[in-house]
């Protein structure tokens, strides 16, 4: 591959159509015209980037000359390009995996209630509120995510918040992964993790032993007396 080099116009005959460039090294190299690739007659001094190759006598010759800022812009378009396709590819890289450890914490959550609920630790009510949850607050999602692209109706983010708090955290974060919704906003991912929180504690409580029993009390005070 033939090497670039840099250089200036020394010298231009613009009524012969030729001149001769200056390299780095101090040697002069004659180009003609038609070798210069800009659309426009050279100027002498400009800084321009060439090969050297030879002309049918075999004589030293500068060819493909082109102006030193032309090729500076292009190779700086060229290395942003490059820039963002390796941010893209990074991004995309970053995403799957993301993608599969919010899989294995989705499934492994549902695997754990499972496994309470078979100890008899945790009420197979629980394991389904869960279950029914998770798949109403993904649906949501869906749904919202639609919306937006159509420009129908919204769903409140308040609305999505609460079916998180309430159990239905691990649908909603299938969703951001999957449906790529609600998984840019800063604002919004927060609050998300503080609803995760909020619903986990209460997990704990029911875990403890204060929830269930607390549910059913209040449950029954509120209940019409019957003679």
């Amino acid at each position: 591959m033939t090497t670039k080099q840099q250089g200036h116009i020394q010298k231009w005959r613009d009524d012969k159509g030729f001149g001769f460039i200056e390299t780095e090294a101090g040697e002069s190299v004659f180009f003609h015209v038609s070798e210069f690739k800009a659309q426009r007659r050279p100027d002498v001094g400009e800084q321009v980037v060439f090969i050297v190759g030879q002309d049918n006598q075999g004589r030293k010759q500068a060819k493909q000359v082109q102006e030193l800022g032309f090729v500076q812009k292009q190779m700086a378009q060229k290395n942003k390009q490059i820039r963002q396709r390796n941010q893209k590819r990074s991004a995309q890289a970053d995403f799957e995996a993301g993608q599969k450890k919010r899989s294995f914490l989705g499934v492994g959550f549902y695997a754990v209630l499972i496994l309470l609920a078979f100890t008899e630790d945790l009420s197979w009510l629980v394991v389904g509120w869960y279950v029914v949850l998770g798949l109403i607050t993904y649906m949501v999602y869906a749904k919202d995510k639609a919306a937006a692209q159509s420009g129908d109706w919204r769903t409140p983010e308040s609305t999505l918040h609460f079916l998180s708090a309430l159990g239905g955290w691990v649908g909603a974060m299938v969703a951001q992964t999957y449906l790529r919704h609600k998984s840019q906003k800063s604002e919004f991912r927060m609050t998300y993790y503080l609803t995760v929180l909020i619903n986990l504690a209460g997990l704990l409580f029911i875990l403890a032993g204060g929830g269930l029993e607390v549910l059913q009390e209040l449950f029954k005070t509120n209940l019409p007396y019957r003679p």
